[in-house]
């Protein structure tokens, strides 16, 4: 990766506005329920801090606000979490811009402040320049370690970095090294598990794997879509109708280009979604019956076909894992992969999840943060928050 680095830069008695990550979920109390996204920004903001950086601020969205104040959306609760992680007081504005904010950024006395949701202006989605540069007044340089908006030309992503220096984060870097990397030059065998729900998601990114991949191995629900193609019965469960002929030429396509394409032959199938009483391991679906999970059979064909395999793009589950009755199929592919001695890049959104629930996160080469940018990045799609950073 050739991007200016913070560690580039000279940060001492800097003003340093830094985009974070910072949309983590809260329960109806209002409290942070997994603060992996906080956690993910420490070594940046730690870095900075301990190089001599006059003051922090810090700038994040947290959830879809749509452009006015919705006060379950206030970054309050992000700030306690991030003092209590950081070790000392961190300032928390009720606003992202304005004569007030500036004056509050330049009395303040501590070191790390913390701006208010950003998506509470309109301006923040619509890549305003005039709100880029208000932002940009509050700093002297400018530090985007935002992995999972960086496939996002906004205000605070993209925008503002024409009005100072700037650089990624460590965080940003370790993204762009994993995932370049897998898009452009992996270790063979190399190995893609895809899951999730629609093949329509995934379309495009199934497509540049194909160039690349030894193995794709497909599970969640989109493989009902390949076993409708293949004529086999699929009860309730979800099919997308109008991507079945795809589904055919992808398998065709993997053929041609001699990629073992592979699917689950067993199924965990329940009538409905809330009766799990009710599950069977089927081989086909009958009505009234759904999938929610592979079956045992399918857990250890999965095992033997990436026993060996030196890089593994794991992209969704293969079952309903949040539930923990349909969960086995996503769990043991999670242990196995811990222990395979492979490099394992997880490509956010659920099987990030996925990771942490079965608390093997830590034995994985790289959990990404992004779910929409990390797939942006491996379509090989240039993200606008990582174009406008001025090259080393």
């Amino acid at each position: 990766m050739n991007k200016i680095t913070v560690r580039d830069m000279d940060l001492k008695g800097k003003k340093v506005i830094m985009r974070v990550d910072f949309n983590v979920p809260l329960n109806e109390e209002g409290k942070i329920t997994d603060d992996a996204r906080i956690v993910a920004a420490l070594p940046t903001i730690k870095y900075i801090l301990s190089h001599g950086a006059g003051k922090l601020i810090l700038m994040s969205h947290l959830g879809r606000p749509k452009g006015k104040v919705v006060e379950s959306m206030r970054m309050t609760p992000v700030g306690r979490a991030l003092s209590a992680l950081v070790g000392e007081d961190v300032l928390t504005l009720k606003e992202s811009v304005g004569p007030d904010v500036n004056k509050a950024v330049d009395n303040a006395s501590e070191r790390v402040i913390l701006l208010e949701n950003l998506r509470f202006h309109p301006e923040e989605e619509k890549g305003d320049d005039g709100f880029s540069r208000q932002l940009a007044s509050l700093a002297d340089v400018y530090v985007n370690d935002a992995f999972g908006t960086a496939h996002r030309a906004h205000a605070s992503t993209t925008i503002i970095a024409k009005y100072l220096p700037s650089a990624v984060g460590f965080l940003m870097q370790k993204e762009i090294e994993y995932l370049g990397k897998i898009a452009t030059n992996p270790d063979k065998p190399f190995a893609a598990i895809l899951g999730g729900a629609k093949v329509s998601d995934k379309i495009v990114i199934i497509e540049k794997l194909l160039e690349k991949v030894d193995k794709l191995i497909v599970g969640g629900a989109m493989a009902y879509t390949f076993k409708r193609a293949l004529g086999q019965r699929t009860g309730n469960s979800l099919v997308e109708e109008d991507k079945v002929d795809l589904a055919k030429k992808i398998m065709e396509d993997a053929k041609a280009k001699g990629v073992k394409l592979v699917l689950p032959v067993d199924t965990v199938a329940v009538t409905a979604f809330d009766k799990p009483e009710t599950m069977k391991v089927v081989k086909e679906i009958d009505i009234p019956y759904e999938g929610v999970d592979i079956g045992p059979e399918s857990i250890e064909l999965f095992k033997k076909e990436l026993a060996g395999v030196k890089t593994v793009l794991w992209n969704g589950p293969v079952g309903v894992f949040e539930k923990d009755a349909y969960a086995e199929g996503t769990k043991q592919l999670a242990l196995f992969l811990a222990d395979s001695g492979a490099t394992v890049v997880v490509g956010g959104g659920d099987s990030a999840s996925a990771a942490r629930k079965f608390k093997v996160k830590d034995k994985l080469a790289h959990v990404s943060t992004g779910g929409g940018a990390s797939l942006e990045l491996l379509e090989g799609k240039e993200l606008p928050g990582v174009a406008i950073i001025p090259n080393k």
